[in-house]
């Protein structure tokens, strides 16, 4: 059984597990190819899975790559993260349109970001940990940056939940704003 929450951009759902807990403790099935197809509505094919852990208040993004686009199922096995996809699709009615939502290894959901979108995330605990799967592989030649705090996309990180302004690397420092990216056709 998997949970399908839409969010306010079309095709970005939030996914929960059925947890089943006793006093021993949980057991979740945290992949299945077919309950994933039925709640995304078409087949899926990850090719990668990556493993990321960030210190407290690092802010990660937003990436996307242009030509082999990644499609990710981001969830958060350790602490807890803000987590973020913007709508990067040139002929969408939410272009520039963003949505936020937390993923901790306490809530255990998940976020399915699609093709056309860009996607970062603020770690609010001391660490977090994420597990994602990908559609495709890291194409560095295609990746592409948004500013994480562009003004025009807005993106309301939770900077009051971390002890000091969020910790970025230069790459996303020296992002581009939004009238400067490439947008997906």
């Amino acid at each position: 059984m998997l949970r399908v929450e839409p969010t306010s951009l079309p095709g970005v759902l939030v996914l929960e597990p059925r947890v089943f807990t006793d006093e021993r403790g949980y057991f979740l099935e945290s992949w299945n190819q077919q309950r994933f197809d039925e709640a995304i509505g078409r087949p899926a094919r990850f090719v990668q899975d990556n493993h990321s852990r960030s210190a407290g208040g690092v802010l990660r993004g937003l990436h996307y790559q242009l030509a082999h686009p990644q499609e990710k199922l981001v969830r958060v096995v350790a602490g807890r993260v803000f987590d973020v996809a913007v709508d990067m699709r040139r002929s969408s009615p939410t272009l520039g349109h963003w949505v936020g939502v937390e993923l901790s290894a306490d809530n255990m959901r998940q976020l399915w970001v699609p093709a056309g979108f860009a996607h970062g995330f603020l770690v609010l605990s001391r660490y977090a940990e994420l597990l994602y799967k990908t559609t495709d592989y890291y194409s560095p030649e295609h990746e592409r940056t948004l500013a994480w705090n562009d003004r025009h996309v807005g993106v309301q990180w939770p900077l009051g939940d971390v002890p000091r302004e969020p910790i970025v690397s230069p790459k996303d420092s020296a992002a581009p704003l939004w009238g400067a990216c490439e947008l997906f056709d």
